[in-house]
C-alpha cells in the first residue's frame, strides 16, 4: 500500500519561507513522478510542482521563481522549498505520487500565510 506522509506546514508571515516534506512508503520503484498540489478554502485543488525521477521539474506559474522541488530517491522523500510566501499561498498542500496513470495522495499539510 502506497502511503504519503506530508509535513512541514504551519503559520508563516508574508515574505517568509517554509519547507514541506513528503515521505513515500509502500512503493519500491523509482520511475514515478511526485509532487505537490494545494487546495485553498473554497477553491479547487491545483497542481503546484512535480518532479520526475530524472530530476526534471515543473512548476505552476503562481509559484515559479519562489519555489524549488527536489527529491531523494534513496530516502523516498520529496521536498518543496517555498520562499517569499504570499497570503494567497494559504492552502492545504497535498503530496501526490503518479505512476503509470495512477495517482496516490497523502493527507495534506496546512500552510497559512498571514499578511
Amino acid at each position: 500500500e502506497v502511503q504519503l506522509q506530508a509535513s512541514g506546514g504551519g503559520l508563516v508571515q508574508a515574505g517568509g519561507s517554509l519547507r514541506l516534506s513528503c515521505a513515500a512508503s509502500g512503493f519500491t520503484r523509482d520511475d514515478y513522478a511526485i509532487g505537490w498540489s494545494r487546495q485553498a478554502p473554497g477553491k479547487e485543488r491545483e497542481g503546484v510542482a512535480d518532479i520526475l525521477n530524472n530530476g526534471a521539474a515543473n512548476y505552476a506559474d503562481s509559484v515559479k521563481g519562489r519555489s524549488t522541488i527536489s527529491r531523494d530517491n534513496a530516502k523516498k522523500m520529496v521536498y518543496l522549498q517555498m520562499s517569499n510566501l504570499r497570503p494567497e499561498d494559504t492552502a492545504v498542500y497535498y503530496c501526490k505520487l503518479s505512476y503509470r496513470g495512477l495517482d496516490f495522495w497523502g493527507q495534506g499539510t496546512l500552510v497559512t500565510v498571514s499578511s
